[in-house]
């Protein structure tokens, strides 16, 4: 009986903890230890199992968060969170709900989350994605109501701040996201240069594991520049050599919603490789968030929506393989 009511809100947990540590491999962990928590504790006594797994959840996942930040400090590179295609939350039958759950997944808003402390940020995921009561978050944290108000207007106050404002719809993301990388596999210099900000920033997470800028690459130019010169055979060769994957059929893109927004994800050899989230602005691109570490994509799952791309052979290849179980 233990075990049912666990499962029955294990996504929900997993939703949790995702949004606070920012990767599905330290989620995971989280609720792996919350369950020990409960399998060790008499359930019998527990009135109200979602507020207790919750808060239980919650504390492991700020805990966990303090130790993580020291890591995240000496990471090669940026550092970036780990894309999903599925929110770990779960499937949620209120439409409002499941538009809130989705916003607050998206790889902007978690980029500007890490800049929160482990309570702000605990807070902030609690109240604004799962709409928790100022006392409930309370509990869960070990906070009185008042200081968690406090906190609450602190982080929704620095992410107003700090928070990307995107100005286009799902279609036209999506239009632009194709679009873009259309231009990146055709060697498009100046397309791709029209349609980058003139601020526009790239930000690579190939954690050491994988051949990506060190730092953020800044202005129009210099991001086409790199992502032509990684869409050629000779920079796709040294991509791929990077992770060590052989890919005889080359690389095909994916399109598919990535932290529920359009993206795109090239695959070779089976699997994902890479994952290019735009972030928009009046029109144009404003950031472009490339995800090449194996560790982050080694969950992902894809779905059949894809178009061909430029392999090592140089020719236009189609998709490799069935999707990814998840």
């Amino acid at each position: 009986m233990a075990v049912e009511r666990f499962e029955e809100h294990r996504d929900l947990l997993t939703g949790v903890a995702y949004r606070i540590l920012g990767t599905v491999a330290d989620a995971e962990d989280v609720v792996q230890e919350a369950w020990l928590r409960w399998s060790g504790t008499d359930t019998s006594a527990v009135e109200d199992d979602r507020a207790y797994l919750i808060r239980v959840t919650t504390r492991l996942s700020i805990d966990r968060l303090r130790r993580i930040r020291a890591r995240r400090e000496s990471y090669v590179g940026a550092w970036l969170p780990e894309p999903v295609t599925a929110d770990p939350a779960g499937r949620v039958p209120d439409v409002a709900e499941r538009v809130e759950l989705t916003t607050s997944v998206e790889l902007a808003l978690l980029v500007v989350l890490e800049t929160l402390s482990p309570l702000e940020r605990a807070v902030f995921v609690l109240r604004e994605a799962f709409g928790l009561p100022y006392a409930d978050i309370g509990e869960a944290i070990g906070r009185s109501e008042a200081t968690v108000r406090q906190l609450a207007h602190r982080a929704r106050r620095h992410v107003g701040e700090r928070r990307p404002r995107f100005d286009a719809d799902r279609a036209s993301r999506r239009r632009i996201t194709e679009r873009f990388i259309g231009a990146c596999v055709d060697g498009d210099l100046d397309g791709l240069v029209a349609m980058l900000a003139g601020d526009a920033t790239l930000v690579a997470d190939g954690g050491g594991r994988a051949r990506a800028p060190l730092r953020a690459v800044e202005g129009p130019l210099k991001i086409a520049r790199l992502l032509t010169a990684i869409a050629t055979d000779a920079g796709a060769r040294r991509f791929l050599d990077s992770l060590g994957v052989r890919a005889p059929d080359g690389i095909a893109v994916e399109f598919t919603d990535v932290n529920g927004a359009p993206a795109a994800v090239a695959t070779a050899g089976g699997r994902p490789i890479t994952v290019f989230s735009l972030l928009l602005r009046d029109g144009l691109v404003g950031t472009v968030y490339l995800i090449s570490n194996p560790e982050k994509l080694s969950r992902l799952s894809l779905p059949g929506d894809h178009r061909p791309s430029r392999g090592s052979g140089g020719r236009a290849r189609p998709p490799l393989g069935p999707p990814r179980p998840a």
